[in-house]
């Protein structure tokens, strides 16, 4: 389904492609989160029917809306779904949005594979978020418990702009939540 907010709706790079969520996508998604519980702002397993809860509550409304919550587009690699994210928590009125972004489980585990396929990911998204989206600032809450993916962010162009302490409690234990951040001149 397009999204009504996006006059332009895939965007690809070489065989790497994004394109608003798909409705066949949330068995996978759903696998790779549950997978990488420790690393998402989730609190149990999601289950079959809360995927179909999600996509009708809350993705299937969100294409027709002017203004949505958040835009999320399936990442595809030769036509084959290897991750998700996009927006969230988006601000039309300050422009802004949190970026959003999971790799498929395996994919995830190569360091190597992972910041360049983040990276690819986050080049696509910045040609929504700035040149379609006509957005000011795109930014990103992350674990202190992933290094990869802070690295990205950095090597990517993010900008460092905070540390919140003892921010949140994985496996009994508190970790930092980083703040980059990205703004469009």
């Amino acid at each position: 389904m397009p999204y009504r907010c996006l006059k332009q709706q895939i965007f690809e790079e070489g065989p790497y492609k994004i394109l608003p969520i798909r409705e066949e996508d949330l068995g996978l998604i759903k696998e790779w989160r549950n997978d990488q519980i420790s690393i998402l702002r989730q609190n149990k397993l999601l289950t079959d029917e809360d995927q179909k809860l999600y996509w009708k509550n809350v993705l299937e409304p969100s294409f027709n809306e002017e203004r949505p919550a958040q835009v999320l587009f399936s990442f595809l690699k030769e036509d084959l779904l290897i991750g998700y994210g996009g927006l969230t928590h988006v601000d039309w009125s300050a422009n802004r949005g949190e970026v959003s972004f999971l790799l498929e489980t395996l994919r995830a585990g190569d360091s190597t594979n992972y910041l360049n396929e983040f990276s690819l990911f986050l080049r696509l998204l910045k040609l929504v978020v700035f040149e379609v989206m006509k957005f000011h600032r795109m930014f990103a809450e992350t674990y202190d418990v992933r290094p990869t993916h802070i690295a990205a962010l950095e090597n990517f162009g993010f900008i460092f702009e905070g540390r919140l302490k003892d921010h949140v409690k994985i496996e009994g234990k508190y970790y930092d939540s980083l703040i980059h951040g990205w703004v469009e001149k």
